[in-house]
């Protein structure tokens, strides 16, 4: 998970929570029997998903103390697709997001709109692909229970990378982006009979508290900023193909909150609302952007 905000003035923030599910109480399933479940399922999704389009309309907002928006809400259409990319830690291609703007607040996309600095990088990981042959063993799965999502009975595994890493914290002029490998946890609902992945939520683990580099501080402001919490929610729906018949289980919408402190706002909220698949004939291909370390 990947944290991006507009570095400006000093204001307060307050925390949020995650909602639970239903707990599985005595004899729980074999959960390396459900990964494989959804192993095999991702593994359909990915090589069908190579060959479809959407369009992505993202909506950034950004809330300062007293639930006060900090100017106008930036609102973005892109076109999606998912490719492979060279692997950072392994041999093998992994899949990403590949995302191409085409509006900006209701306009045609022009070169100067892309990125601010709370858009979607032009790449990025697709959330999947923690289940994939090349991924799994970096990563621990716990049994967490079962739950109903978009009516279908599901397991629920939870899911955190197996060693803490490295934070990596850039600053770009007025911009700060922070990355945690290692400091979030994920929940995944899968259908329990196919391993179908109905929803996937990651959150922050912690407070995260970083320095500001001295060049960085306004006068008499802090040294540091935090991250005080960090939710996000992926949902997937079937989508309905002709030429040939197929129905595909896609992303249809994304959200997430953060909530900063001693920051330029105090909230940030970002939806991705998926619409508009359509299909492409072409053989998937290997390209040359690398997933970000």
């Amino acid at each position: 998970m990947r944290w991006r905000i507009l570095w400006v003035l000093v204001l307060g923030a307050h925390l949020v929570g995650a909602a639970p599910v239903a707990a599985q109480s005595a004899g729980d399933p074999d959960v390396e029997a459900i990964v494989q479940r959804i192993q095999a399922s991702v593994e359909h999704f990915y090589s069908r998903a190579l060959h479809v389009l959407a369009d992505v309309r993202v909506r950034v907002r950004s809330m300062a103390r007293g639930f006060r928006d900090t100017g106008f809400p930036r609102s973005l259409l892109y076109e999606m697709r998912v490719e492979w990319a060279e692997g950072v830690d392994t041999a093998s291609p992994e899949p990403v997001v590949r995302r191409r703007l085409l509006e900006a607040n209701g306009r045609p996309a022009e070169p100067e709109d892309e990125p601010e600095c709370a858009d979607p990088e032009p790449f990025s990981e697709e959330p999947l692909a923690i289940f994939l042959p090349a991924r799994r063993n970096d990563f621990v799965f716990d049994w967490f229970g079962r739950d109903r999502e978009a009516g279908r009975e599901t397991d629920v595994i939870e899911y955190r990378l197996r060693r803490h890493e490295d934070p990596t914290i850039e600053w770009e002029g007025n911009c700060v982006s922070v990355d945690l490998p290692g400091h979030t946890r994920g929940r995944v609902w899968a259908d329990a009979e196919s391993g179908d992945v109905l929803r996937v939520d990651e959150r922050l683990s912690g407070m995260f508290e970083f320095r500001v580099p001295r060049e960085q501080r306004r006068r008499g402001g802090p040294a540091t900023m935090i991250i005080e919490s960090s939710t996000s929610t992926v949902r997937y729906r079937r989508v309905a193909f002709s030429d040939p018949d197929e129905t595909l289980l896609l992303p249809s919408s994304m959200e997430s909150m953060t909530v900063w402190r001693n920051a330029g706002v105090t909230r940030q909220f970002i939806t991705h609302e998926i619409s508009n698949y359509r299909r492409f004939i072409t053989g998937a291909r290997v390209i040359g952007a690398q997933r970000r370390p």
